[in-house]
């Protein structure tokens, strides 16, 4: 029994009355474990502001990106009960409630940090009571985003599953012509082969390798080249914010390709398995320094990376080196709302495609990897999750002469 709940396979059913479930906790991380830690009747609780109710098929679901389970609500008077946390309230207090949920049910919902003990009620200090200084950074919607779109922190079905095949029709590759007059471009565009910039070329020349050469690994002078050109730091400034009479000085580091805001929230983190002249290993790369810095890890994580790359790859063996870019979320959110999260993604965009063009200048094979593993990164960092976290992946060698698509 304690080896599956180690897996996340069992669930978890509370109720007051012999045979009937008020709720059913259902684990979403490997490892969960219900705790009831001890909780006064003088203990203060509200409803952690990054917790929501939804509906799951006939189900009731309540859920935070913060909890390690979701609670599947089978009595709709205790989500009644509930909702009167959305101001704080003693526990005292709530025991005279129609639905009250009973002691046990809301330590575990405290321990899930679906519930909040708080000291203070009101305002900004409220929500600066949630967790680290980090977390009082994130919109709801940004957290619970980062947390649901990749792996380790649910149990959702995610990838490429083709879920609506023979349901829906496969949208077509080109949208359909919209009608009108057109103004053709191609008498405009056409230019002699021999007058076609490098840029362009490379530009044509980019593709996804999944196949890379075990016998002739990418070389540490290539993949010092690499990173030069499409992640070292160019330049750095600081600069008075225009806010008020002691508004701070924000430093800014530039790098080869755009960010929102100069913002350059995003770091890079290698898992090395094929290299020459460079120990297999996980690194940081210090974009200021241009050096590498090793991060103890175990063989079985390090493994437990490259397995998830292969198979999101579709691919024969793992990259020789694997990418993680991550982000310091708090760089992006300290200065914008609600967009903070969009941007970041939008950053990944921006170097993953230098890191395409680099690697096609260079002769290199590169992917870029859809799926993140949160949970798994934050294991092999020590970082919490919400703090410095995965958001894209590209995998790096010398590939095979086969080309890919």
């Amino acid at each position: 029994m304690r080896r599956l709940a180690q897996r996340g396979l069992l669930e978890y059913r509370f109720g007051r009355v012999r045979k009937t479930d008020d709720v059913i906790i259902e684990p979403q991380m490997a490892g969960y474990w219900p705790r009831t830690p001890r909780l006064s009747a003088a203990a203060t609780l509200v409803l952690s502001r990054f917790a929501y109710l939804r509906r799951r098929g006939n189900e009731m679901i309540l859920e935070s990106p913060l909890a390690g389970a979701l609670v599947r609500i089978c009595d709709t008077r205790i989500a009644t009960a509930l909702a009167t946390l959305c101001t704080p309230q003693k526990v005292s207090a709530l025991k005279g409630q129609r639905g009250f949920p009973g002691l046990e049910l809301l330590a575990l919902l405290v321990d899930c940090q679906i519930l909040l003990k708080v000291e203070v009620a009101k305002g900004d200090r409220l929500r600066l009571s949630e967790g680290d200084e980090n977390l009082a950074l994130w919109d709801f919607h940004d957290l619970a985003f980062h947390a649901r779109s990749n792996e380790g922190r649910h149990a959702n079905p995610s990838g490429g599953l083709y879920s609506y095949a023979g349901v829906i029709h496969p949208p077509p590759a080109v949208r359909p012509r919209w009608p009108g007059k057109t103004i053709d471009l191609r008498a405009h565009s056409s230019t002699p082969s021999e007058t076609i910039s490098p840029l362009a070329r490379i530009l044509d020349e980019r593709h996804s390798t999944r196949d890379f050469d075990a016998q002739r690994p990418i070389t540490l002078g290539e993949l010092a080249r690499f990173l030069d050109a499409s992640a070292r730091v160019r330049r750095k400034w600081t600069t008075n914010l225009d806010l008020t009479n002691d508004a701070p000085e924000v430093a800014y580091a530039a790098r080869p390709y755009p960010s929102g805001g100069s913002a350059y929230e995003l770091e890079l983190y290698l898992a090395v398995a094929n290299c020459e002249g460079l120990e297999s290993g996980f690194y940081h790369y210090d974009a200021d320094r241009h050096v590498l810095v090793p991060i103890a890890t175990r063989q079985q994580e390090l493994e437990g990376l490259f397995a998830a790359a292969e198979f999101a790859m579709d691919a024969a063996g793992p990259p020789q080196i694997l990418i993680t870019v991550a982000a310091r979320f708090a760089r992006v959110s300290w200065k914008y709302s609600s967009i903070a999260y969009s941007l970041i993604l939008k950053d990944v965009g921006a170097v993953i495609q230098t890191m395409y063009l680099m690697a096609t200048d260079m002769g290199l094979g590169g992917c870029a990897i859809g799926t993140n593993n949160i949970d798994l990164f934050a294991t092999l960092t020590g970082i919490e999750f919400h703090v410095e976290g995965p958001v894209g992946q590209f995998a790096l060698g010398r590939g095979r002469d086969a080309v890919g698509e």
